[in-house]
């Protein structure tokens, strides 16, 4: 029976596992001799698989949204304790998101030592906590209208430094290291805002912000290039998120959204330049099209996921110092189950870090300083075809999470226990969730 520890009936998982068990352990045993072959240990491989892990964000196990839609499903979350047992569901069967990162005011309780002791019970710590100041909330004085932490006025900037400081606060009663920052500031129009300036404000507000950061903690920021502003945002890219971390402090660094740039940016090539600065936060990671289109991880690039990984396996290979991301995934589950979508999500993150072990940094090293364009890139190649599902498996199976997370999760009825449990939100109304 499923317990308030564990949403799902521990002897349904092994239930489902016994009849999958003996393909698995073959199928890894197959991978293990092709593996050998190119000189891989997949038990070394499947130990470092093992200890990889993403942090879950607790506002996406709702359903999300567009500019002018939100359409929600069934059973979802009410508060942040539905929340968090919705991410244990996510942790119990795929085993690869122990963290959970919190947004306020998003995520507001009356008693956050029983939020973080829910959360022990649940197997689960908090990652970042996300501050808000791209939205207007209840009772708030000054309007972020025209921006928050680069706003013209003085006060508004105050008020949203304040916010940022009691995240701060709750983070620490949490047990979270770090304090992520996105702002929308921005402008619509040409002459609207002075860019120097405003860059300027944000500077002089997050330094501000960093001067009150414990001894153990980091401030990441994130950078857009566009959106809620359309003509400029204050920390449009790369370049200014880097000059920004490195005038505001030692603690502060970039962190890389990868839906956050310009269509075709190389974006594993801005992560090797991060890295090379000492400012690499970490990661939201999930896929798009067109823009900030919050899309599954590895749905529409997989290609470009796994080469993420190859620059964050060579840093990690050659011993960079301070080399230590954050991973998250952040991603908006539109028409499909938020919990399938992040289970899934969370694979394909395992995924291509596993597939990016997998290359020959020797053979690769060699390739390069050779300028030998062709054997380098086929190398890439070969590692990302390789089909690493069973080492997935293996490492899921035995953690005690599901060999075939989405199969278990449809057939323990979770989500229609949960329709039952939790009364359906009103669709009236439109805006990113």
């Amino acid at each position: 029976m499923p317990s308030a520890s564990q949403p799902i009936a521990t002897d349904m998982i092994h239930a489902h596992n016994d009849v999958r068990s003996r393909h698995a352990r073959n199928d890894y045993e197959h991978l293990g001799e092709q593996l050998a072959r190119r000189h891989v240990d997949i038990d070394k491989i499947r130990a470092k698989v093992a200890d990889f892990g993403v942090a879950i964000p607790s506002w996406g196990v709702g359903t999300g949204g567009t500019r002018f839609a939100r359409f929600p499903g069934t059973g979802e979350p009410r508060h942040v304790f539905d929340k968090l047992q919705d991410c244990a569901v996510v942790h119990q069967l795929g085993r690869a998101t122990p963290r959970v990162s919190l947004h306020i005011p998003w995520d507001r309780c009356n008693d956050w030592s029983e939020l973080r002791e829910t959360a022990s019970a649940h197997g689960l710590s908090f990652d970042a906590m996300n501050s808000n100041t791209f939205s207007d909330q209840k009772n708030q004085p000054l309007s972020y209208k025209f921006g928050s932490l680069s706003h013209v006025d003085p006060a508004t900037r105050s008020q949203a430094i304040g916010h940022n400081l009691e995240c701060i606060d709750i983070g620490l009663r949490l047990g979270s290291k770090a304090l992520t920052v996105w702002i929308g500031d921005g402008s619509n129009f040409p002459g609207q805002q002075h860019f120097r300036r405003a860059f300027d404000h944000y500077i002089e507000s997050s330094r501000a912000i960093h001067a009150h950061l414990p001894e153990d903690w980091k401030i990441f920021l994130e950078h857009k290039i566009c959106e809620p502003a359309f003509y400029s945002t204050v920390i449009q890219d790369w370049g200014s998120s880097l000059m920004a971390a490195q005038a505001i402090g030692a603690k502060a660094s970039c962190l890389v959204d990868l839906g956050h740039h310009a269509p075709n940016v190389n974006i594993e090539m801005i992560v090797a330049r991060l890295i090379a600065s000492g400012r690499l936060a970490g990661f939201h990671f999930n896929d798009s099209k067109y823009g900030d289109d919050d899309l599954d991880a590895g749905s529409i690039a997989p290609y470009r996921l796994f080469l993420i990984f190859n620059e964050l396996v060579s840093a990690a290979h050659e011993g960079i110092a301070h080399f230590d991301p954050a991973y998250m995934l952040d991603q908006s589950h539109n028409v499909t189950d938020p919990i399938e979508s992040l289970m899934t999500s969370a694979a394909q993150v395992q995924r291509s870090f596993t597939q990016a072990l997998l290359v020959d940094r020797a053979v690769l090293d060699a390739a390069q300083d050779a300028n030998d364009a062709l054997a380098a890139t086929q190398l890439l190649k070969q590692a990302f075809e390789t089909d690493v599902t069973p080492i997935l498996q293996v490492v899921r199976m035995e953690a005690g999470g599901a060999i075939e997370p989405v199969a278990a999760y449809r057939a323990a009825g979770y989500r229609a226990s949960m329709a039952q449990q939790r009364p359906t939100v009103s669709a009236a109304g439109g805006g990113i969730v």
